[in-house]
C-alpha cells in the first residue's frame, strides 16, 4: 500500500528542554534541504516521463528512462522513518515505516528483481500516481517548514488528489505483483527450503501472496482514514477563512 497517507504536517519537533534554537534551526534547514531535494527529484522524473510519452506516444520502456532516479528518490525515503523515530517530524513512525517499506519493496523486491515486470501499463499507472503524489507532498512539506501558512491551493491538492491517485497507484502495484508471482513461483526466487545450514525456510512466492491479500483489509481502512483527514483539514481551513472574512 504505497500511497503516503501520513498527513501530519512536517515541522521540526518542539524545542528541546534546553531550548537550543540553533539546533532547531539546523534541523529545519536539514528538513528543508531534504524535502526540496525530493521535490526536485520527483519533478525531474515527471518531466522525463511526460517527455517519453510525447516522443514515443507509448508508455512502453517508460521505466527504463526513470529507473535510476526513481530508485534513488524512493530509497532515500527511508530517511523519513528516521525522521519520525527521532522526533524530527511529528508523525507516527510505524505508519511511516509501513508506507515507505511498501514502496521500497515494490521497487526492489518486484520491479528490480523481476525485469519482465518493468514494462507495460501497471508500471505506468503507479509511476504517474506516485510522482504526482510526491511532487505535491514534498512541496506541501516544504511550505509547512516556512513561516506563514501553506498556500490554500496546495492544501487542497494535498487532500484531494489522493481520491483518484490512490486507487490508480494501488491498481498498478497489484498488477505488477501479480505479474511477478508466476516468475517467482517457477524460479523459487529468494526462497530457502529445508534442510539448510541455517535451519530456516522461507518461500517468497507465499510472501507475495500474503502481500496481495493484505491489500484487501488495509486499502479500505487507509482510504477512509484519508477521507476523514481531508474533511477535518479542509473544514478547518474553510472555518478560518470564514472567520477572517467576518
Amino acid at each position: 500500500m504505497s500511497e503516503v497517507t501520513d498527513i501530519t504536517v512536517h515541522r521540526p519537533a518542539g524545542p528541546k528542554p534546553t531550548k537550543d534554537t540553533k539546533q532547531n534551526g539546523i534541523v529545519t534547514a536539514y528538513l528543508v534541504a531534504y524535502n526540496v531535494s525530493q521535490m526536485l527529484g520527483w519533478t525531474v522524473m515527471m518531466i522525463i516521463m511526460v517527455s517519453h510519452i510525447f516522443k514515443t506516444h507509448s508508455y512502453l520502456l517508460l521505466y527504463e528512462d526513470v529507473e535510476r532516479i526513481l530508485q534513488i528518490c524512493q530509497t532515500a525515503a527511508i530517511l523519513e522513518i528516521v525522521h519520525s523515530m527521532t522526533g524530527l517530524v511529528r508523525s507516527n513512525w510505524i505508519l511511516t515505516a509501513f508506507q515507505v517499506y511498501s514502496r521500497v519493496f515494490l521497487i526492489w523486491g518486484i520491479i528490480w528483481s523481476v525485469p519482465s515486470t518493468q514494462n507495460g501499463l501497471p508500471v505506468a499507472l503507479w509511476l504517474f500516481a506516485w510522482t504526482i503524489t510526491e511532487i505535491i507532498r514534498y512541496t506541501f512539506y516544504f511550505f509547512s517548514l516556512l513561516p506563514g501558512p501553506v498556500p490554500s491551493f496546495l492544501v487542497w491538492c494535498r487532500y484531494t488528489f489522493f481520491i483518484i491517485l490512490y486507487p490508480i497507484g494501488v491498481t498498478g502495484e497489484l498488477m505488477s505483483i501479480f505479474a511477478a508471482i508466476p516468475v517467482v513461483r517457477d524460479s523459487k526466487m529468494y526462497s530457502f527450503e529445508l534442510p539448510n545450514k541455517w535451519n530456516f525456510a522461507f518461500n517468497y512466492y507465499y510472501y507475495l501472496c500474503f502481500i496481495v491479500i493484505s491489500y484487501v483489509p488495509v486499502f479500505p481502512q487507509l482510504y477512509i482514514h484519508m477521507f476523514n483527514q481531508r474533511n477535518k483539514v479542509l473544514a478547518g481551513a474553510f472555518d478560518r477563512h470564514r472567520q477572517k472574512a467576518e
